[in-house]
């Protein structure tokens, strides 16, 4: 993957959100990422998006994010929301493999938001063909 690729991805984030949306919606910034647990994925750090707006616009942001993911290489088995604590405003949106060992901690837990700073968007539970089980 390219920088070039990058940041025509990055722009297309944007311009989806904004044409969705019909208003400003800023992708300050995208993400590849590998962490120390194992886990691994993309981060979509955005201005402007509330969580209502993904509660409104949930399908065709999903379905949106998916391509995403597929475009970058990055399975779209968990994809979520990350608020900023106590408000409803989206802070990133995140496409993840989950390490074994972060996987049960989603996997067991019930509702999309299992925390309050998480909006789950898709979780696929592992064995699970096709589309998964949105939660």
């Amino acid at each position: 993957m390219i920088t070039k690729e990058i940041l025509q991805i990055r722009s297309d984030i944007e311009n989806n959100l904004r044409k969705m949306l019909a208003r400003a919606v800023m992708v300050t910034e995208l993400d590849v990422f590998a962490l120390p647990c194992g886990c691994s994925g993309i981060t979509v750090n955005v201005r402007g998006l509330e969580l209502d707006d993904i509660e409104v616009f949930e399908e065709q942001m999903l379905s949106f994010f998916k391509d995403v993911a597929s475009r970058l290489e990055v399975p779209s088995s968990f994809i979520f929301a990350r608020l900023i604590p106590g408000s409803s405003v989206v802070a990133a949106i995140n496409w993840r493999v989950l390490c074994d060992r972060c996987y049960p901690e989603f996997a067991t837990a019930s509702g999309k938001m299992p925390r309050p700073d998480i909006y789950i968007m898709h979780f696929e539970r592992r064995g699970e063909k096709g589309d998964g089980k949105k939660r």
